[in-house]
């Protein structure tokens, strides 16, 4: 870890807005020094985090088997569930993350070890690829424009009464649109927020005529 951004003490409670904006330009100073790509991500999208996400959810499944019924006690484990995952042969490097870092004995050289990283680097970037356009094909993408009417899907609803109850709410208008599919809405009764645009449909108004049924 070369540098490590806290919230100065807030612990988790919301700042002032000076507060907020001093952490966000300390931020943005870290971030260009280490040449950081900064994007926006809105909740409830963890995609935007995958390689994060899926890290944690193999400490999770790690942390799941040497706890046990004591889940309590899931700090004390941490660090051995931390070293498994490190030995473990990961598919998109094409080695394990302790390889990667040390190589295959505490002695190894230098110039072997960059060309572990260059080689570890470029199977990283080839998986990637691959997974990329996996994910892509699958993915009907949606262009929204100003002033469109959208349905916002409820992703918090994972259990609820009524069979015939929907998970869309709204209808909303889109007031900005901003790059990597984040979308500022507005409504009648708030303030404007923002979400991903996968949550988003189009809404399609009920003057539209509607099909009669003629008498059988």
């Amino acid at each position: 870890v070369r540098s490590a951004i806290t919230d100065d003490g807030t612990g988790g409670l919301k700042p002032s807005k000076e507060r907020f904006q001093e952490f966000e330009n300390k931020s943005g100073i870290v971030m260009l020094k280490y040449g950081v790509t900064h994007r926006l991500a809105t909740a409830y999208h963890p995609q935007t985090n995958g390689q994060v996400e899926v890290s944690n959810c193999g400490l999770k499944r790690i942390l799941k088997r040497t706890v046990g019924e004591n889940r309590a006690s899931w700090s004390d484990k941490l660090d051995d569930a931390l070293w498994a995952f490190r030995t473990a042969f990961k598919t998109p490097i094409g080695c394990t993350p302790y390889k990667h870092t040390v190589g295959d004995h505490r002695k190894v050289q230098l110039n072997e070890l960059n060309k572990l990283r260059d080689q570890a680097y470029e199977n990283s970037m080839i998986y990637k690829e691959k997974t990329k356009r996996l994910h892509d094909s699958k993915i009907k993408d949606r262009v929204f424009n100003i002033g469109d009417r959208v349905l916002l899907f409820n992703s918090k609803l994972k259990i609820f009464s009524g069979k015939l109850k929907t998970r869309w709410s709204g209808p909303f208008t889109i007031t900005h649109v901003f790059p990597y599919g984040t979308i500022e809405l507005s409504q009648t009764d708030g303030p404007n927020f923002k979400v991903n645009g996968h949550r988003l449909k189009y809404y399609f108004r009920e003057d539209i005529p509607k099909m009669v049924v003629p008498n059988l």
